[in-house]
């Protein structure tokens, strides 16, 4: 099974960042966020990858070249121009660069992909978010709705301090600094997707999230598969010093593997 990783958005909210890089090769620990996406699809053996690439997308075509130098210690014979890997690092992944156009939008991306997408069921998330989503289980949930498309359906947390004030409307009963979100399910992206959704897609200026979704959902071909767990996009700056503290502190939910 393959699983498609949108990567080519200009990731204008952390423009800290993306200025000099794509947002997928922005970095948590030392290796880009991509990485752990793909680490996490991995442990459950899904490690043929499709990444659609757009804004600065050779950086992420040179990341991936030079994945096995770039972990693994080097040996350079400069007198014979040789150069050889020390114990050389590898992943079992196969990992398809498609160039799918800087101001494609997501349903664009995916349609330009169709050829190397193929016919059979395949996963869909954004390279900008992490999770320790089952996928084992957001896969059983698909293949029993018998949908065309399973999003993982998630309830993020709160981002500020809620108060709850009393009847005088100057007193405060209930402080919470960081309380749960308001109970909304919302799309927290790894899909499972048949290959006839992609017919929903008209062309490059389609957003995935719009109208292909919401025709399959007027059909009634969408499901949701509703994960309690960690979920958490990288949109901002402070997003990602979040996502940093969790993993030095060897505390990262997402590390399944």
């Amino acid at each position: 099974m393959k699983a498609v990783i949108l990567a080519g958005g200009l990731g204008t909210r952390i423009s800290e960042e993306t200025n000099i890089r794509p947002k997928p090769m922005v970095e948590i620990g030392d290796m880009p966020i991509i990485w752990h996406i793909m680490k996490t699809y991995s442990h459950y053996g899904i490690n043929d990858f499709i990444v659609l690439c757009g804004y600065k997308g050779h950086m992420i075509k040179e990341y991936f070249a030079n994945y096995a130098m770039r972990c693994s210690s080097v040996e350079i014979d400069l007198s014979s121009g040789s150069m050889s890997l020390l114990d050389p690092v590898r992943e079992p992944w196969k990992v398809t660069l498609v160039d799918t156009g800087e101001t494609t939008m997501t349903g664009g991306r995916i349609k330009r992909a169709q050829s190397h997408i193929g016919n059979d069921t395949f996963l869909l998330t954004y390279g900008d978010g992490v999770s320790n989503v089952d996928i084992d289980a957001l896969l059983a949930a698909h293949r029993n709705d018998n949908s065309l498309v399973t999003l993982t359906a998630v309830q993020p947390p709160g981002r500020f301090g809620a108060l709850t004030l009393g009847d005088q409307q100057t007193k405060v009963s209930q402080f919470l600094e960081k309380p749960e979100g308001d109970g909304a399910w919302i799309n927290g992206g790894y899909f499972a997707v048949e290959p006839a959704a992609i017919d929903y897609i008209d062309d490059d200026s389609i957003s995935w999230e719009q109208q292909p979704l919401a025709r399959i959902a007027d059909e009634g071909h969408l499901s949701a598969y509703k994960h309690a767990g960690f979920w958490q996009p990288m949109d901002t700056l402070r997003d990602k010093q979040y996502l940093e503290s969790l993993w030095r502190e060897n505390a990262a939910p997402w590390k399944v593997w």
